[in-house]
């Protein structure tokens, strides 16, 4: 599609400013099951989203058919839906920031002209090793799945803006099983650099887990020592992520309204918004605006220090644009929780009696992002002098989201990118409520 035209005849019929964002995706999805190759797809699309300013209110459309006949159609759909709208907010197109960061290594070539042979070829192996693991190993789901997306911004005020990045996530799910008991076990690698992918790594962490699980059984009912590993970590955070959303906050959707610059954790507690991260298909140099993204703390050593911000929220609130609107919502691009000093393995060897919880379920009805409050089925393994020993399952934590930050007493350096796009670390708390039998 004429871009220049559109923008032309927009202008002609009284739209004062029009933006396109234009999305193209190809997409690689492998899945093997039990050494058969289940699933082989490939997927090519692109979409278009129009916004235009008319009479201080702002008009959409979106089409995946790019073709000048639809230049028309388009224009006169942006006046409709602009006459419409009866949000008082005021709408903008923004003309763009003095300068964006330029990120290197977000789009890797080598991962997409990779033979596809060579990609089953691995997922086939992975599926091998693990089986091969141990004779407890019954059923394995492996996949793998590469991504590639293209961003274009561009609007009549000048600004034009590109993203380029790719990256592939493989792993597996296997269900393992003895005499009396089965468990499942999930692990995956997440980069745009298919040399980082370690097979046997992922396949003996994955399979020890499982393995590991055998016999879990509930315990009694008790407040001790937890550790949240890094994955269980995560999943409570998926749940929790949109508090730090302006919008959400305007809206007394979020837990942390009237919370800036205070105190909200502990001090070895920092959470940021990294943009620029090296690997990850989310980051990206602009948000859906046009607005340069900002490496952030939105968490700094557990004080609150900033909200999340589009065009819309930062007016409202007085300030800029923290280069977080994305489509019509206000979210983080890496959210991450900063490691600290200690290994795993010595925030085990601190606790004499406590719990190490590996697996969350159910955060996102568990969870209330209004009060904080959450309890939420768990599993993991019991700690006795400083050892993991029996696993233990059929057991819920809860708390409140706020509290679990101000309890927090270590925080580990196992830092992981897991299945939400959340960078974790494993965490101590200095107490937990725990229900079981």
């Amino acid at each position: 599609m004429n871009f220049d035209v559109l923008f032309a005849r927009a202008k002609a019929k009284g739209i004062e400013d029009v933006q396109i964002y234009l999305v193209n995706r190809n997409e690689l999805s492998i899945e093997v099951f039990d050494g058969e190759l289940d699933k082989y797809e490939i997927a090519d699309t692109t979409s278009l989203s129009i916004k235009g300013l008319y009479n201080k209110r702002m008009g959409s459309f979106s089409t995946e058919v790019l073709d000048d006949s639809l230049i028309d159609t388009i224009v006169d759909q942006l006046i409709a839906n602009a006459s419409i709208i009866d949000s008082l907010d005021e709408a903008v197109i923004y003309a763009g920031d003095p300068e964006y960061k330029k990120l290197e290594g977000l789009y890797n070539p080598e991962l997409t002209n990779l033979d596809v042979a060579k990609k089953i070829e691995h997922v086939k192996a992975l599926d091998k090793l693990f089986h091969d693991a141990d004779p407890k190993v019954s059923i394995v789901e492996t996949m793998y799945s590469e991504s590639t997306r293209t961003v274009i911004l561009q609007n009549t005020k000048g600004l034009r803006l590109e993203n380029k990045v790719n990256s592939a996530m493989i792993g597996g799910q296997i269900i393992v099983k003895d005499e009396t008991d089965q468990r499942t076990s999930f692990d995956l690698a997440i980069s745009n650099d298919f040399a980082d992918f370690d097979l046997n790594k992922i396949a003996k962490e994955a399979v020890t887990a499982g393995v590991r699980k055998l016999g879990a059984k509930p315990i009694p009912s008790k407040e001790c020592e937890v550790i949240l590993d890094k994955d269980a970590l995560a999943t409570l955070f998926s749940a929790y992520q949109n508090v730090f959303s302006a919008e959400a906050v305007q809206k007394n959707l979020s837990l942390l309204k009237g919370k800036l610059g205070q105190t909200i954790g502990s001090s070895l507690v920092t959470v940021v918004d990294d943009p620029f991260m090296k690997k990850s298909s989310r980051s990206r140099s602009f948000d859906d605006e046009g607005v340069s993204t900002k490496y952030k703390a939105l968490i700094e050593n557990g004080v609150l220090k900033t909200y999340l911000h589009n065009l819309t929220t930062a007016k409202k609130d007085g300030v800029e644009s923290t280069g977080n609107g994305f489509g019509t919502s206000v979210a983080a691009v890496n959210l991450a929780i900063l490691p600290g000093e200690h290994s795993y393995d010595e925030l085990v060897s601190s606790i004499q009696d406590g719990l190490v919880i590996t697996d969350l379920q159910g955060a996102h009805a568990g969870a209330n992002p209004v009060s904080g409050d959450f309890s939420l089925q768990a599993s993991g393994f019991v700690i006795e002098n400083g050892k993991e020993t029996k696993p233990v399952a059929l057991i819920t934590i809860a708390g409140n989201f706020l509290k679990l930050l101000s309890d927090v007493v270590a925080v580990g350096n196992d830092t992981k990118t897991g299945y939400y796009g959340i960078t974790c670390p494993s965490i101590k708390l200095k107490g937990i409520q725990v229900s079981g039998i």
